[in-house]
């Protein structure tokens, strides 16, 4: 509908992406939605749409055919996070899984560990996580109190994740622990810890404002051991690696709001269209019309920079602080959309019946995951003096 007034977009221009932009629609439409209600109640999604999702060639779509994955580029998998978005569907952690957990075995993993978890992953049999915050740690991944003692042939992991999506329905998740606590070597390191090994448990999934078919939850570790084998990359670079992986987990977000932002604007415009006030459509009125005007204006603007953020990040150069400057404002953008398209419905957009009430309520906390957007605005501001600072140094030494 949004296509008659928003610029043409060229990420998904050709053929193939039209054609799997009708295939995700339909698996949305078909397989999904219908399912919601019943996943809401349980708090979790079932395993036949991780698999379904998975046959469809839905799932690490962007990872190499020698792994299983798709071959593609980012662009469709972007396409697929702002096609759910649209539809406010929340409960498949489909993109944690193929875009961060993926990437992560793809880049830092042994030949075995790729060859072990990516195919298996993208046939959606297993379902994975990422274990970072911590009940007293959140955006400070520096603070971790999770340990991996050095055993020899293993390590010994003790401690507590909190707040892990895909947490209760997770086969495997990679986790960020401390290495050599106490010692000059000690620092943060990466494991890959599956669900079956002993002392490795797993909270009820958190009873959350939205996203309620998500199975968020805490992961606990008493005396788990864990194969040498399962370290991802090399000790001590865990923090590093999360650094550099965490542009693209911030353009996933980006882009699921974007996608939220137009189904927000699609749902009000069919809604106003059709409820009538003192005799005449909604839509008729002037407030209506600039309201939804504006809304329109923001999400084309934040479109062109996300556009061009995914040709970056396909092409390896987006920078730590343009991923951070999409997801700061295109969530903040987001969140003014669904409000403003919530007002619009009135007394009924409060009504967890209607698409736009569920929106409202799962996108909130996008301004809080993958760093604040506080930290977000840290990170921008100290890459905006970082090279003035640099140049200043330099002249000092002349």
């Amino acid at each position: 509908m949004l296509q008659n007034v928003l610029l043409a977009r060229e990420i998904y221009a050709s053929e193939e992406h039209k054609m799997m932009q009708q295939m995700i629609q339909d698996f949305i439409n078909n397989e999904i939605i219908v399912q919601t209600d019943e996943w809401e109640k349980k708090g979790m999604v079932s395993r036949e749409i991780w698999e379904r999702a998975g046959a469809l060639g839905l799932l690490c779509i962007d990872m190499p055919e020698a792994y299983g994955g798709s071959g593609l580029d980012f662009s469709f998998s972007a396409l697929f996070i702002e096609e759910l978005a649209k539809k406010g569907v929340s409960g498949p952690g489909f993109s944690l899984h193929s875009d961060i957990i993926a990437p992560y075995l793809l880049k830092y993993g042994t030949e075995a560990q790729k060859q072990k978890y990516l195919p298996i992953m993208a046939t959606g049999k297993m379902i994975t996580s990422l274990g970072m915050t911590e009940p007293n740690c959140g955006s400070d991944l520096q603070a971790i109190t999770t340990t991996a003692v050095d055993k020899g042939d293993h390590y010994l992991v003790n401690g507590q994740k909190t707040f892990i999506t895909n947490g209760y329905m997770s086969d495997m998740a990679i986790v960020a622990v401390k290495t050599n606590t106490g010692t000059a070597k000690e620092g943060v390191s990466l494991l890959i810890i599956e669900s079956d090994f002993e002392g490795f448990e797993k909270g009820v999934p958190f009873n959350k404002i939205g996203m309620k078919a998500q199975d968020t939850c805490e992961l606990f570790f008493d005396n788990v051991k864990v194969p040498k084998e399962n370290l991802l990359g090399e000790e001590g670079l865990g923090f590093k690696i999360m650094m550099t992986e965490l542009p693209r987990e911030r353009l996933t977000v980006a882009l699921n709001a974007i996608g939220g932002a137009e189904g927000a604007i699609e749902n009000t415009l069919e809604y106003t269209a059709t409820r009538t006030a003192f005799k005449q459509p909604i839509a008729a009125f002037q407030n209506t019309q600039f309201k939804l005007a504006e809304c329109a204006t923001q999400l084309q603007v934040h479109q062109a920079f996300l556009d061009r953020c995914t040709q970056l990040l396909s092409s390896h150069q987006l920078t730590a602080e343009s991923a951070s400057m999409a997801k700061y404002s295109t969530t903040e953008m987001h969140s003014k959309v669904v409000d403003e398209c919530l007002q619009l419905f009135g007394g009924y957009g409060y009504m967890w019946d209607y698409p736009i009430a569920r929106m409202y309520a799962d996108n909130r906390v996008a301004r809080i995951y993958a760093g604040t957007n506080e930290i977000m605005k840290v990170l921008i501001a100290r890459g905006l003096y970082k090279e003035l600072f640099q140049q200043m140094k330099a002249r000092e030494k002349q």
